[in-house]
């Protein structure tokens, strides 16, 4: 209980670092800090290094002057000079470091600090400057030490005669250098509240627009499909609102699609049963009926189950087909003779009405289908232009292929579909004709069978039609199936 009360507890935080607004507001707050941050520290290391440079330049030049003065006075064969002895303390104490003298026989002539005098210094870098190499400066901890050498002579005949080991304190610019980032870090906070402040601001007037689309969608889900989404804050929500619009559109077609198909299923299952239910009840209400009377009501009521079992099977059909994960069972199929069967199937009913019923084949067509799927499309075609034809009518199937596609074309001499309801014509339980299609039979579900049987293959179907003159159906289907 206590673990999940915790949880519930956290939820609301979890939900709000998860949210676009965070992420918003996390991201202006870096962008506006960081940058910052790392410009300050780069000013800092800059001042450093320019400080640092600029005090090794200032020794060395006080050095290369002490080095000429000490060449020109033979001060290291008289040690005592007292006005050049207070300048080497005063340059020591200016600078918080310390000199040294060395003679060629690398003995410590002056010190500053008075610890080394008199002694020996054998050291690399003294070495080094001896032989006329440069040793530069070097940077170790807290000074900066390097070395300048005395010479003495002309031009022509320079000796060096001995050498200056200085070191001086960077403590001064460190203190200079904490004193500047203490009054850096007061701005950076100030101005990262400042961003803070700005980020909060911001992100919620970038997320704004879509609090807004969320309060309209709420709005929407909690009533009904009748509202549109209208959202103008910005270009991208303004697009998003369009093809929103679209999409409630489309719904709004799909539940009136959805409420007149269950409205024509209720219609067509229920028009048998209450025939049935007509005919029983007059039976019921004759009492000594002829045989005769009896046998004609039931082979009526047998009509009727058999007309409620067709609509039951087409219904079941058709769900099937409109499943998206109902997979064609595809081969290999010799297009020809697989119309031909369907026609030879279809001939009686056609000699019925005297209907000609030819098959026209421009090539031979081999394609992948699946044969039961598109033997139920076509022979729908055939048998609609049959039951819809003139007595003494004809239907043409002919058969055409190119490098990717099959073509199978049904036309008739029939009764022709009017123009207003081409459009309609492959919805389910639709009927250009009622009366007319009560006469013939049929459930109102073929063509919306054909359609999507079709389209399962990747394929297409348009219609033209003349009233009195005839309809065609071409179907186009891929020769290799396309997955």
């Amino acid at each position: 209980m206590f673990k999940r009360a915790k949880e519930l507890k956290f939820l609301p935080n979890n939900r709000f670092l998860r949210s676009m607004n965070f992420r918003f507001m996390v991201f202006l707050f870096l962008i506006g800090t960081v940058p910052l941050f790392v410009f300050s520290g780069a000013v800092l290391s800059a001042y450093k290094s320019q400080a640092v440079t600029r005090l090794g330049n200032d020794v060395s030049n006080q050095c290369q002057i002490l080095a000429t003065q000490i060449g020109s006075t033979g001060y290291l064969d008289r040690v005592g000079n007292e006005t050049l002895a207070g300048e080497l303390m005063q340059m020591a104490t200016l600078n918080d470091g310390r000199i040294i003298i060395i003679d060629q026989d690398l003995q410590i002539v002056e010190d500053t600090y008075e610890l080394e005098k008199g002694r020996t210094m054998v050291a690399e870098e003294v070495i080094r400057c001896f032989k006329g190499e440069s040793t530069g400066r070097n940077i170790s901890g807290r000074f900066i030490e390097m070395t300048v050498p005395i010479v003495a002579g002309g031009e022509e005949n320079k000796t060096i005669i001995g050498v200056i080991l200085a070191s001086a304190s960077t403590d001064s610019i460190t203190a200079r250098l904490e004193e500047l980032w203490r009054a850096t870090e007061t701005w950076l906070v100030a101005i990262a509240i400042c961003v803070f402040a700005l980020s909060i601001l911001l992100s919620n007037w970038l997320v704004r627009p879509l609090r807004h689309m969320n309060q309209s969608i709420g709005g929407l889900v909690e009533g009904s499909l009748d509202g549109d989404l209208d959202i103008h804050d910005c270009t991208e929500t303004e697009v998003i609102s369009n093809t929103f619009n679209s999409l409630l559109a489309k719904l709004r077609l799909m539940e009136e699609s959805r409420q007149e198909f269950v409205s024509n299923v209720s219609h067509e299952l229920k028009t048998p049963l209450a025939s049935m239910k007509v005919l029983a009840d007059s039976l019921l209400m004759q009492e000594g009926a002829p045989v005769e009377l009896y046998q004609e009501f039931m082979q009526d009521i047998a009509d009727e189950i058999d007309r409620e079992n067709s609509i039951i099977s087409d219904l079941l059909t058709l769900v099937k087909t409109d499943r998206k994960t109902t997979e064609l069972n595809v081969t290999p199929t010799d297009i020809n003779e697989f119309l031909e069967l369907i026609l030879k199937r279809l001939r009686p009913i056609a000699a019925t009405n005297n209907i000609e019923l030819v098959f026209e084949s421009n090539r031979s067509v081999n394609a992948e289908i699946d044969p039961t799927r598109l033997s139920l499309a076509f022979s729908n075609l055939v048998e609609n232009a049959v039951k819809y034809n003139h007595e003494n009518g004809w239907v043409r199937v002919t058969l055409d292929a190119d490098h990717k596609f099959f073509y199978v074309k049904v036309s008739d001499s029939g009764i022709g579909i009017p123009e207003e309801s081409i459009d309609y014509i492959f919805e389910r339980f639709y009927r250009v004709d009622k009366s007319h299609s009560r006469e013939i039979g049929g459930t109102g579900l073929g063509l919306a069978i054909t359609r999507s049987a079709v389209v399962a293959h990747r394929g297409a179907i348009r219609v033209q039609s003349s009233l009195e003159e005839g309809t065609v159906f071409t179907v186009r289907i891929p020769i290799r199936y396309i997955a």
